[in-house]
């Protein structure tokens, strides 16, 4: 899942964004709302959360001229303004939902969870499978076989987002930026070792991740 974050407090913008991809999400930053409508136009976002405050483009216009280009992005409004006038505003605008400043982590990271369930129409699963593999996103446990295996943060979200893809080739691109939030470099070798110590842990027999040459990764249940 990628996710725009749009802030120019320093502090609140890595604290989120920080957050966010310990979570497993791609997060970018734009500091102002002017960056931010030119990546909510060429970049497929699965949410966004806008700060109303922001130098140029501010806000509530930022997310006003995304809806006029026809933009269904689930907007969360993150803001110090907290009045029910400045909350009705930014619904008006187009946001989806709104939290004022201060936040608690969990309930930012619960209302974009939610924003993106009603996008997709579909309930987010908590648990991941494929033949003997298990993975729980709220625990952040992983099992084979019914035994649990430790696994460090980026090889946890690797394995999510191979488990999200059953059955489905991904791209080394794809991995390198849902997993990296990299864009492409031909030269990189960090999904080969990435592969290399999830296979380790989770498929020492090499009969679930399977390297599709010339293409990239696929998981088999």
């Amino acid at each position: 899942m990628r996710v725009l974050v749009v802030e120019d407090d320093p502090k609140i913008g890595s604290f989120v964004v920080g957050g966010l991809k310990q979570h497993g999400f791609v997060a970018d930053l734009a500091t102002n709302g002017d960056d931010a409508l030119a990546l909510g136009t060429v970049t497929a976002y699965d949410a966004a959360i806008v700060d109303i405050m922001l130098p140029g483009l501010d806000g509530l216009s930022l997310v006003r001229r995304l809806r006029a280009k026809g933009s269904h992005l689930p907007v969360l409004f993150l803001s110090a303004r907290s009045t029910v006038d400045d909350r009705i505003s930014g619904l008006e605008a187009g946001g989806d939902d709104y939290l004022t400043k201060p936040f608690a982590f969990s309930e930012l990271l619960a209302r974009v969870q939610a924003l993106i369930r009603r996008a997709n129409r579909t309930p987010e699963a908590t648990r991941l499978t494929a033949g003997d593999i298990e993975l729980d996103l709220v625990k952040r446990e992983v099992r084979v076989s019914g035994k649990p295996v430790e696994l460090q943060p980026k090889e946890f979200t690797l394995l999510a987002f191979l488990l999200r893809h059953t059955g489905r080739p991904v791209t080394k691109t794809m991995l390198l930026e849902h997993v990296w939030d990299y864009s492409f470099d031909p030269d990189t070798n960090v999904v080969d070792v990435l592969v290399h110590r999830l296979r380790a842990k989770v498929d020492p027999e090499h009969t679930r991740i399977e390297t599709l040459r010339g293409v990239g990764y696929v998981l088999r249940a």
